[in-house]
């Protein structure tokens, strides 16, 4: 087919399409190839197709290729060597666990169809398949169709899927929604547990009538020991109403503890994240805000040295002298006085202050707050002593040079 696939052996053959294992010979594998009989639906068969190819879950069988040769219509579809469902349940009921197993798969694959807007409307165990890892996977959606949409809906009077396992609302020839998944669910559940069929009759419209009419039995009437929790959303999925029963596959999933899934973010794909500016070279990198908090408050202690430094100079024309011989204690500066002189205002210039005095010997004695960093003093000219601790943040040097006196605020 198409020059690529080599049919190997025949699956299925249907009154649709037929169902070839085959080789891709391009991508050397193994393939599914159903071809579309002649005198069958094409318009289904793409529409088949396109809704296959939406999908990507792992209990949904992927669609890998779709095509119109000379011959006939194919889709390449995902090899399933497993066997069906419908073949599993030929020997009677299966366990609780396994059970539960495959229904939890089923409504994950139905909660991903019905979330991108899809309906299957013809779920029943023959087109439930498994995979190599005994992994259930949705097959055949040639009866699915948008939820809604012009030209979507099931034609009136007209029957779609399978007698044993249609809706009501199918039944009656009525629009088909995820609801309509949902009691096809509901049935084969019922068969699980229990190993046989809801309803049996000897033809389809009997059988059909009594899906619209006739009330399920409990499945506790044929298996006492089943769940309870499987048998009452069993029960819950068989309802007549539509509205009554589970809304979708995602209902389906909450009622069976399984939350629908979600998918994890990789460390590649995280959330934007809001970074710190980048700083230059040299810089605290503080933000701006803090920055300037941190400007003003060196403006300010500035300012405060200077205004310390000149009252102390002021308050040297009136104080006695003092003699300190040791030099200082911690935080403070002082050596012999001689003749005490006036001195002029100070005048502020930021971080540091000046006062212009004749030339003599003054003594200044002030005390600092120690804190945290060391002050570096550097007198090129005279010899003044200086004692700081290494945890001084505002410090008064003076310097005695050519009558001039300087004090250094804030480091």
């Amino acid at each position: 087919m198409a020059g690529r696939y080599r049919l190997d052996e025949l699956q299925g053959n249907g009154p649709m399409s037929q169902v070839w294992r085959a080789h891709d010979r391009t991508l050397d594998r193994t393939v599914a190839l159903k071809i579309l009989s002649p005198t069958a639906d094409l318009g289904r068969f793409r529409r088949e197709a396109k809704a296959v190819a939406a999908l990507a879950h792992e209990n949904v069988m992927r669609v890998y290729d779709y095509g119109e040769d000379e011959a006939r219509p194919f889709m390449a579809l995902e090899w399933l060597p497993g066997e069906t469902l419908e073949s599993r349940l030929a020997s009677g009921p299966l366990p609780p666990a396994e059970t539960h197993r495959i229904a939890v798969s089923i409504a994950a694959g139905l909660a991903h169809l019905h979330g991108r807007g899809l309906v299957h409307r013809d779920l029943k165990p023959a087109n439930v398949l498994f995979d190599e890892d005994d992994r259930p996977k949705l097959g055949d959606f040639g009866l699915a169709r948008s939820i809604a949409g012009p030209g979507t809906l099931t034609e009136a009077g007209t029957v779609l899927g399978s007698a044993a396992y249609i809706s009501p609302e199918q039944a009656a020839a009525e629009p088909a929604g995820a609801a309509s998944d949902v009691y096809s669910f509901g049935v084969i559940l019922f068969r699980m547990l229990t190993g046989a069929l809801p309803f049996v009759a000897d033809d389809a419209l009997a059988l059909v009538n009594m899906h619209l009419h006739t009330p399920p039995p409990a499945v506790d009437m044929l298996q006492p020991d089943a769940p309870q929790e499987l048998a009452a959303l069993t029960a819950a999925a068989l309802r007549k109403d539509p509205a009554q029963r589970p809304a979708d596959g995602a209902a389906l999933l909450t009622a069976l503890g399984a939350a629908p899934p979600t998918v994890p973010v990789s460390a590649d794909t995280d959330a934007t994240q809001v970074l710190p500016a980048p700083t230059t070279p040299g810089t605290t990198g503080f933000p701006r805000r803090s920055a300037a908090v941190i400007a003003a408050a060196v403006v300010v202690l500035a300012a405060a040295g200077g205004v310390l430094a000149w009252a102390v100079t002021q308050s040297d024309t009136s104080s006695p002298a003092v003699s300190d011989p040791t030099g200082s204690v911690a935080g403070t500066h002082g050596r012999t006085a001689t003749t005490p002189a006036a001195a002029p205002p100070a005048t502020n210039t930021g971080q540091h202050e000046q006062h212009t005095r004749p030339r003599t010997t003054t003594s200044t004695s002030h005390t600092t707050t120690p804190t945290t960093t060391p002050a570096t003093t550097t007198s090129p000219v005279t010899t003044a002593t200086t004692t700081t601790t290494p945890t001084t943040t505002t410090t008064a040097t003076t310097t005695a040079s050519g009558g001039t006196t300087t004090a250094t605020g804030t480091n």
